[in-house]
């Protein structure tokens, strides 16, 4: 593939740049070549569990240096579609981590992540949560029951960790539909609401944009959907076999990040 075209690139961060804490590569040359390269870079993730903070910051624990407005997670792209869709004040009943709770609050939201509060809610948000627990599944399955919206912020039943695949917010909200009978929306990939987003951060267009992520029915869908380039790596989640069986396939094929600035 001709990549000369391309001056935008929307990197996934969870198997691609890292697994867990533990770099894929050497981030901080990685990207010096992105800049040498002069393409202009984002970074966005299924990942709701931190704040744009936090991830900054674990950006700098690497080495890399990133503004703001580089990171666009699903727990952002969560909570702008319910300001799109409910009034400020709004109560939200929240399965998660910092990333989604910060951000709803940020929006004006009323949060509420007590299982023994009985508060009626307008909608339940669904992401990873560290802390899970029955009373937090049964307290959102009432909720759902009762009529609430029911959101997740991405869809991804694993993530890869250096031990393996663990569980993702995805196998919660599977327990969730399961106990409610309600299907959830989700925001995140592989829905194009995140791609967007983060194409109007940076200013570019689809076609001169190329997204790079381990997982082809979230990040490469997500890119395909949004109609820019895509490049899987093979650092993460899904494998050479899968992809050549996908359809349509991705545009690139690489071992990792490095591969494709090579």
């Amino acid at each position: 593939m001709n990549l000369s075209n391309i001056k935008t690139l929307i990197l996934d961060m969870d198997g691609v740049l890292w697994r867990e804490n533990t770099a894929i590569g050497d981030l901080p040359s990685i990207f010096a070549r992105i800049r040498e390269r002069g393409l202009k870079v984002a970074c966005a993730t299924n990942n709701a569990s931190r704040t744009t903070e936090e991830f900054l910051e674990k950006f700098a624990s690497h080495g890399v240096k990133l503004e703001p407005w580089q990171i666009v997670t699903s727990s952002l792209a969560t909570a702008h579609r319910l300001g799109q869709e409910y009034p400020k004040g709004s109560t939200v009943f929240v399965i998660g981590e910092n990333g989604i709770q910060r951000a709803l609050e940020e929006k004006g939201f009323h949060v509420i992540v007590d299982s023994e509060d009985d508060t009626a809610v307008d909608a339940v948000v669904v992401s990873i949560d560290w802390h899970l627990n029955y009373p937090k599944l049964r307290r959102a399955t009432f909720h759902i029951r009762a009529g609430a919206a029911f959101y997740g912020t991405n869809p991804d039943k694993s993530f890869p960790t250096p031990q393996g695949l663990a569980p993702g917010s995805g196998s919660i909200l599977a327990a969730l539909e399961a106990a409610s009978d309600v299907k959830p929306l989700v925001i995140g990939k592989p829905e194009p609401f995140m791609m967007h987003l983060t194409l109007e951060r940076l200013g570019s267009q689809p076609e001169a944009t190329l997204v790079v992520g381990d997982r082809l029915e979230t990040d490469i869908s997500a890119g395909q959907a949004a109609g820019c380039k895509t490049a899987l790596v093979l650092s993460g989640v899904s494998t050479r076999e899968q992809a050549q069986q996908w359809s349509p396939a991705p545009d690139i094929i690489c071992d990792d990040l490095n591969s494709i600035l090579d």
